[in-house]
C-alpha cells in the first residue's frame, strides 16, 4: 500500500486573501473561461488533456484551509474529474463545510469550460491554464495532422508560475497622504433572479471594427466600451439618482507593468467614472473623461503605490497577530466598503493567442464572472471580440442599450444567452 505524500502548504497571495472572507452564495467569487471549438468536444480526451495540464499547474491541486491567523492552500490528492456541464453558471467552488478543489473543468457541445475560485488565480493566470488545456486537447485530437511540433508562448517554470509577485515587488508602506473622500457610487437595483442565479448575455462582434471606432474617437477599445456601458447604465437612472456618479471598477494586469510570469493573482484595481450632474452625458464627453482617467492612473508609479498600500496591511505586525475569525469580519467590511464605491465591474482580458496551426480549430474565447452587481468581461481571439454581461437582475435593459449603441454605429453583434429556467 502506497503512503500518501506529505501535504504541502502555501500562503495566499495578497489579493487572494480577501476572497475567502467575502465569498457568498450571492457572489461566490468564481470566474469562467470558455473556449468554443469548431467541433464537438470529446469528454474523454478532455480528461486526458486536463491530467496533462495539471502537471504544469500543480497549485491547482489544492484545497483551502483555515489557520489560526490566515487561510492557506494545502496540496491535495483529490481527483480532478471532467464532467459535462450540469451546474448553474459560476456555482460556488469554495464551501467551508465541503473541502474540495477550487476549480472545475466541464464541456458542453463545442465549448471547453474552466471555472476558478478567484483565490487561486486572476484572469490572466487562469487564461494561461485554459490556453494550456486547449493546447493539449487539440494536440491529442489533431496532432497527427500537424507538420511540426508546437509550443505555447507561455513557458514559465513551475517556480515562476507559483511566484507571489505581490511579495516580490512590495517596497514598504507608502507615506501617508491625505486623500479626498470617495463618494458613494450609483447602485443598480431591481428584481433579482431566484436561487442566486446569474444571467449571462454574450455579444460577439468584429474586433477590428470596434478598434477602428475607438481610434476614431482618440481612445482605446477598453475606454470606448466602458463609456458605452456608462451611457447604457444612465438610461436606468432617475434625475435624483444622477447625484451619484456611475463608477466602473477595472482590474489591471500588473504583469504589464512589473516583470512577472505568475499564474496566481497579480492584479490591481482602479476606479473610473462619470458624473451626469457635471457633464453633458454625451458618449463623446464620457469617452473623454475615461480616456483621461486611463492615462493618469495606468502608470507603473501609480499602480505601485496602490499595490504597496494594500500589501502594507498584510505586513503590519498588529494585523498579522489578529486571529482569522476577526480578520474575516474586517475583510468583509473592506469588501462591502469597496463595493459601495462602484456601480459595475469592467474587465478586458485583451487579445488571446494560440499557436497558428491550432487557430482553425477554435472559434472564440470568452470570459465572465460571478457578481452581485453587474460584471462585463471582454476577450478577443482573432477578429472575434466577445463581450459578456453577467448579472443577477431580471432586467436586461442595460445590456440591450449597450448592444443597440454598437449596432447603431454599424458594428454587427451576434447575441446569445444562458438558460435560467428549463422552460426558457
Amino acid at each position: 500500500m502506497k503512503s500518501k505524500p506529505p501535504a504541502q502548504w502555501t500562503k495566499l497571495d495578497n489579493a487572494a486573501k480577501i476572497f475567502p472572507s467575502n465569498a457568498t452564495l450571492r457572489d461566490p467569487k468564481v470566474f469562467r473561461f470558455s473556449c468554443q471549438l469548431r467541433e464537438e468536444v470529446d469528454g474523454e480526451l478532455l480528461q486526458q488533456a486536463l491530467d496533462r495540464t495539471l502537471e504544469d499547474f500543480p497549485h491547482y491541486r489544492s484545497v483551502l484551509r483555515r489557520g489560526l491567523f490566515w487561510y492557506f492552500f494545502e496540496s491535495s490528492q483529490l481527483p480532478a474529474v471532467v464532467e459535462q456541464e450540469h451546474l448553474p453558471l459560476c456555482s460556488p467552488l469554495f464551501l467551508p463545510e465541503n473541502r474540495g478543489l477550487l476549480f472545475r473543468v466541464n464541456w458542453y457541445r463545442k465549448r471547453i469550460i474552466l471555472e476558478v475560485f478567484h483565490a487561486i488565480a486572476d484572469g490572466t493566470g487562469a487564461l494561461q491554464f485554459i490556453r494550456t488545456l486547449v493546447f493539449h486537447y487539440l494536440l491529442m485530437a489533431h496532432g497527427n495532422q500537424l507538420e511540426r511540433p508546437l509550443q505555447l508562448d507561455y513557458d514559465a517554470s513551475l517556480s515562476q508560475k507559483q511566484d507571489d509577485s505581490f511579495q516580490k515587488y512590495y517596497a514598504g508602506a507608502p507615506a501617508d497622504e491625505k486623500k479626498a473622500p470617495v463618494p458613494k457610487a450609483f447602485k443598480l437595483q431591481g428584481a433579482r433572479l431566484s436561487e442566486y442565479r446569474l444571467r449571462t448575455i454574450e455579444g460577439v462582434m468584429p474586433a477590428s471594427l470596434v478598434v477602428a471606432e475607438a481610434r476614431r474617437r482618440g481612445t482605446s477599445l477598453t475606454a470606448f466600451l466602458g463609456a458605452v456601458l456608462i451611457q447604457a447604465i444612465h438610461g436606468e437612472m432617475t434625475v435624483l439618482q444622477e447625484r451619484r456618479p456611475v463608477v466602473l471598477s477595472i482590474p489591471v494586469n500588473l504583469r504589464n507593468y512589473f516583470d512577472s510570469q505568475s499564474a496566481r493573482n497579480f492584479f490591481g484595481l482602479f476606479l473610473t467614472g462619470y458624473s451626469f450632474r457635471d457633464g453633458d452625458g454625451s458618449l463623446e464627453d464620457i469617452t473623454a473623461t475615461l480616456t483621461r482617467d486611463f492615462r493618469e492612473e495606468l502608470t507603473a508609479q501609480r499602480l505601485a503605490v496602490r499595490m504597496n498600500e494594500l500589501a502594507a496591511l498584510e505586513h503590519n505586525l498588529l494585523t498579522r497577530a489578529v486571529p482569522l475569525v476577526l480578520k474575516d469580519v474586517t475583510l468583509r467590511y473592506f469588501g462591502h466598503r469597496s463595493e459601495s464605491q462602484m456601480t459595475a465591474a469592467f474587465s478586458n482580458l485583451g487579445r488571446i493567442t494560440m499557436p497558428q496551426p491550432l487557430e482553425p480549430y477554435i472559434d472564440l474565447f470568452s470570459v465572465c464572472a460571478s457578481t452581485n452587481k453587474l460584471q462585463v468581461c471582454l476577450a478577443t481571439f482573432g477578429d472575434r471580440l466577445t463581450v459578456n454581461f453577467t448579472s443577477p437582475f431580471v432586467s436586461t435593459e442595460i445590456q440591450k442599450e449597450f448592444f443597440r449603441t454598437l449596432t447603431g454605429l454599424g458594428i454587427p453583434v451576434e447575441i446569445s444567452a444562458n438558460r435560467i429556467d428549463p422552460e426558457e
